[in-house]
């Protein structure tokens, strides 16, 4: 029988291999990077899988060779065998019963979900050790109540969910909730750790994370039942911590942002991992219609030596580089890496000539070495070279843009 292998078929379509010593790589989607500097598609050579957090395609050995080549996913074996010269000794397939699929419900809205987790987390328990752990974290009992956090359920989860109905909560499109194989609604049976909420702007419970006690590798994990009889995923929900206010801090991971603003009073946006970005856009675009206008980034140093968080760090870049100023009609926000920096703000009134949408992911010139300048209450870190010209009787403008191929921080002479 054939053996068929990731590295194989990567090397066969042409796909970069990866730098030496690691199994698990990105390069450019086929599906959603037009930028071929953008590298969504990450390859575990190891696992044999691979996965887009951007677009979401997903899938193993034969869909990557469909995925590149078009080749119907049926046919892919052959394909493979014929490319590889391989002997073909697969032997006559038999016809099997196939398992029936686990129907799963669409997710409820978010009131809905709101409900119902604030009911479950009334019934449940917060553990010595975790209460210590939150505590020993920065947090005060107080803290600790506000929030939320509850110890998971090890025993018992049928019985809650019976609890939960005859209050009249409803179960069905809230991840974490399924039908056991009686039919009965139950709750997932999940590996100890402190359950936290995952609040949106009106403090709402979009969904529950775990921090897991056992575990070194993931300690946390999303509360979903998926796959399961009338379960549900969860999706990629961002967090916020406190109310919404003119500049907020982004990091990484709720319980960091709830200790954040515990420790500082600031406000903290969370989202739940440097590549799972899926949210973001749209929660950003929601805090700027209620007044944001600065945003800090806050992530751990890992992502100056982790290749796979530091390619989530600049699609997070990416994603903030440019913005219209709140209150004001002709100034845009830039946030720029200048070959040192990657947080370099610089505001230019170009709104009248470029939306921000058209600017993200170009190569601009600019001039850094001049002292802040304070705009619309934000300091200034340069300023941006353009050129103006005379058309049909208006002034025009053009921002000087370079080849995205010269590097930040390339000097001019």
């Amino acid at each position: 029988m054939e053996i068929f292998h990731m590295s194989d078929v990567v090397s066969l379509l042409g796909i970069p291999m990866p730098p030496s010593g690691r199994s698990s790589y990105y390069v450019q989607c086929p599906c959603c990077d037009e930028n071929p500097r953008k590298k969504h598609l990450n390859i575990n050579l190891k696992k044999e899988v691979y996965r887009c957090p951007r677009c979401g395609i997903y899938g193993g050995i034969f869909d990557l060779y469909s995925l590149y080549t078009g080749v119907p996913r049926d046919k892919v074996r052959k394909a493979l065998v014929e490319k590889l010269g391989m002997p073909d000794h697969r032997p006559k397939p038999q016809k099997r019963i196939q398992p029936q699929a686990k129907p799963e419900c669409p997710i409820t809205d978010v009131d809905t979900r709101h409900a119902t987790y604030s009911a479950l987390l009334d019934k449940l328990t917060l553990a010595a050790d975790h209460k210590e752990n939150l505590l020993g974290r920065g947090l005060t009992e107080d803290d600790i109540i506000r929030l939320g956090y509850r110890t998971t359920p090890v025993v018992g989860m049928t019985a809650i969910a019976d609890k939960l109905q005859s209050e009249g909560m409803y179960l069905a499109g809230v991840p974490g909730f399924y039908r056991n194989e009686s039919g009965t609604w139950t709750f997932i049976h999940e590996e100890r750790g402190i359950l936290i909420p995952m609040r949106d702007r009106q403090g709402r419970i979009q969904g529950l994370q775990i921090r897991r006690d056992k575990v070194k590798k993931r300690k946390f994990r999303w509360v979903s039942s998926t796959e399961r009889p009338d379960g549900c995923p969860a999706e990629g929900w961002t967090h916020l911590a406190g109310p919404v206010r003119p500049m907020l801090v982004l990091t990484e991971g709720p319980m960091k942002a709830d200790v954040i603003h515990a420790l500082t009073g600031l406000t903290v946006l969370a989202v739940p991992g440097v590549n799972s970005l899926t949210q973001l856009e749209t929660t950003l675009s929601d805090l700027r219609a209620e007044g944001v206008a600065e945003i800090k980034t806050a992530f751990d140093m890992d992502f100056a030596t982790n290749y796979h968080v530091q390619n989530g760090y600049n699609n997070l870049l990416s994603l903030l580089e440019c913005e219209a100023v709140p209150k004001s009609k002709k100034l845009l926000k830039f946030v720029l890496d200048d070959g040192e920096r990657k947080d370099r703000v610089i505001l230019s009134g170009i709104h009248d000539y470029y939306e921000p949408e058209e600017l993200v992911g170009k190569t601009a010139i600019a001039i850094v070495n001049l002292p802040p300048r304070k705009m619309m209450g934000i300091d200034s870190e340069g300023m941006l070279i353009s050129a103006v010209h005379e058309e049909d009787g208006h002034e025009g403008l053009n921002l000087l843009m370079v080849d995205d191929r010269i590097p930040a921080g390339a000097k001019l002479y």
